[in-house]
């Protein structure tokens, strides 16, 4: 192949003029002349000559012109040279596609799941309509969970079950898709930190619930749905605890109305959570603040009813530690 593109530019470096037998010889432009030299001492009419071999004097316009050919025989020539040395060739190029499905498995299960994600898109492509690359696009879902890209985890599951929506893999994808969103550990950042997932925003545990109920609904004897069922209680406690901090939060600023509105909506959204105990002990207390005592009592009493050996009657709100980055 590089022959070929050699003797191309070859070719094209004749057509433009660029061999030596085009090109015109020294001094073939110039006559014999006899020049007299001032350097030579001329004297009483001696004349001295001598035969000089002087370069052409074109003119600056006319050398650019004859020079452009030279120029782009040289850039085609660079052009060819670096396509060959750039090309680079597909290792994979003949392998079966069960050769490629083993090879990022291997890859996967090292942990290199950059490249075992390189090697699924390749195979969703070569056994493309074949439950193959049905199991080659859960795959990398999987693994860019795994390398934290939960963005491109999602998507590529929303569109396989938007592609599929009759695959026996359905209940996996709807579980896979609950875990991404799942925000169940921070990592060693958390455990530094100490932060709460009621704390953060909870955009992703109400996706994440959602997954898990379609789950539980449309797929009750999966073998996911047990696992599904126990995050959708957990889920659902840190919705509610979120809406416990901030009323928390309020009701700490002396924002006592705010407070009681946001703990009503955790009381009012929410059933069976231990969140809720909180929720009503912070109604309670900012009814005291505002000194609307029958509101208060009443109060009170459901508090005492609901939860007889409720801890915040006689401790108060429990303490959190602050985390690590907290001075004040």
């Amino acid at each position: 192949m590089f022959s070929t593109k050699l003797s191309v530019v070859l070719a094209a470096c004749r057509t433009l003029g660029v061999e030596s037998e085009n090109r015109p010889q020294r001094g073939q432009f110039l006559p014999n002349l006899q020049v007299h030299s001032p350097a030579m001492g001329q004297k009483d009419g001696e004349k001295w000559t001598a035969a000089v071999d002087l370069q052409p004097t074109t003119p600056k316009s006319d050398r650019l012109l004859a020079t452009r050919p030279v120029v782009a025989a040289m850039l085609a020539c660079a052009f060819v040279l670096s396509a060959c040395s750039t090309t680079v060739k597909d290792p994979t190029a003949n392998w079966s596609p069960n050769k490629l499905y083993s090879e990022a498995k291997d890859e996967a299960n090292s942990g290199a799941y950059d490249k075992a994600i390189l090697l699924f898109e390749k195979l969703e492509g070569r056994a493309a309509g074949t439950p193959l690359a049905q199991q080659a696009e859960l795959e990398k879902a999987y693994a860019q969970y795994k390398t934290g890209e939960q963005a491109q985890s999602v998507a590529t599951l929303n569109r396989f079950m938007k592609l599929h929506p009759a695959s026996p893999a359905f209940d996996y994808a709807l579980y896979l898709k609950g875990i991404v969103n799942f925000n169940d550990n921070l990592g060693l950042f958390a455990s530094i930190s100490r932060q709460d997932l009621a704390e953060r925003d909870q955009k992703a545990a109400k996706e994440s619930f959602e997954s898990f109920r379609e789950l539980a609904t449309r797929f009750p004897d999966s073998k996911y749905t047990p696992d599904a069922r126990l995050r959708m209680i957990y889920t659902v406690n840190s919705l509610a605890q979120s809406e416990v901090h901030v009323a928390r939060y309020y009701y700490s600023r002396g924002a006592y109305i705010a407070a009681i509105n946001r703990a009503q909506t955790a009381i009012a959204d929410y059933r069976d959570v231990p969140a809720l105990e909180e929720a009503v002990y912070i109604v309670y207390k900012s009814y005291d603040a505002l000194g609307m005592t029958q509101l208060r009592d009443d109060t009170r009493r459901i508090l005492e009813k609901t939860y007889p050996k409720s801890e915040f009657m006689t401790k108060g709100f429990r303490s959190v530690d602050n985390p690590w980055y907290k001075f004040w």
